[in-house]
């Protein structure tokens, strides 16, 4: 059985990015961009820049279109950054599709208060 998981890193101090804060919604199959995606949960990141446990897993884990939320600018202003307001990047939302369940989905973000990237890793 598959699972989801993620981790962060804040390339900006080049450390993992500990205590921030991760939704997981459903995006289902609805054709309407303005369908908000159902929750399915929430994390924040350990000192290693990880959710302490797969964000899905198993049977949790089913083909579909799926959104990750990450709290970038409430991170950065946490640790003493000066951001404008409104900042930047605020929330950074990867939409990414589960095709096979059996699968390892692995979704990394990497950081700043000023760009991000993102890769399917393993």
């Amino acid at each position: 059985m598959g699972k989801l998981t993620t981790h962060v890193l804040d390339v900006a101090a080049g450390i993992p990015a500990a205590g921030m804060r991760i939704e997981l919604r459903a995006a289902g199959a609805s054709s309407s961009a303005l369908a908000e995606p159902a929750p399915l949960g929430a994390a924040h990141t350990n000192s290693d820049g990880r959710c302490p446990a797969p964000l899905l897993e198993g049977a949790a884990l089913r083909p579909g279109r799926y959104t990750l939320t990450f709290h970038v600018a409430a991170y950065f202003r946490a640790l003493g950054h000066d951001l404008p307001e409104p900042p930047f990047l605020d929330e950074v939302v990867i939409a990414f599709g589960v095709a096979d369940p059996q699968r390892d989905y692995h979704v990394p973000l990497l950081v700043s208060p000023w760009s991000y990237s993102t890769y399917r890793g393993s």
